[in-house]
């Protein structure tokens, strides 16, 4: 047996995972991007999962409660304020749960997987590792919530599919 074939690809010095993970992080940016200033067209809508332990993740008390670690949201229909800082490292949207209007603060690092069901598109990201879950924050004003009647996403149909693209 020839010795090349045993030996092992060198350790890269450039740091192609990072670089790469980030140049996905602004897909899903430019997604979110267009979301807020075009809405979604057609039956496009986005599952975003993300940590809520993240210590710059700024979510209402009772939904903390309810997801300790993680949750995943969808916006579809019922989304208003969508906004991304990249300066912040943030994106901003409202949403509605169980009829209160609640605004959530999402650092782009908390963020472990956004998909698009609607055309099989999913990427999952790294979670960054935070040892200590902060307090919760004091419930903010509910907000009102759109007029429409919301509907409910199975989350089941989607995870059902096929599999995502992972780093």
């Amino acid at each position: 047996m020839d010795e090349t074939e045993n030996t092992a690809p060198p350790e890269s010095l450039l740091p192609y995972d990072e670089w790469t993970e980030e140049a996905l992080r602004q897909v899903m940016v430019r997604a979110l991007r267009h979301a807020g200033a075009n809405g979604l067209p057609g039956e496009h809508h986005f599952y975003i999962t993300f940590r809520t332990d993240h210590p710059a993740t700024v979510i209402p008390a009772r939904l903390r409660a309810q997801y300790r670690e993680e949750m995943t949201i969808v916006i579809q229909h019922q989304f208003w304020d969508l906004t991304v800082d990249e300066a912040s490292g943030m994106f901003t949207v409202g949403l509605s749960f169980n009829g209160v209007g609640s605004t959530l603060q999402i650092p782009l690092a908390a963020v472990t997987a956004f998909a698009d069901p609607y055309v099989q598109y999913g990427l999952r990201f790294r979670a960054e590792e935070h040892p200590v879950t902060p307090e919760p924050a004091e419930e903010p004003a509910a907000l009102p919530a759109p007029s429409e009647t919301p509907q409910v996403v199975s989350l089941d149909a989607f995870r059902k599919r096929g599999p995502a693209k992972e780093l």
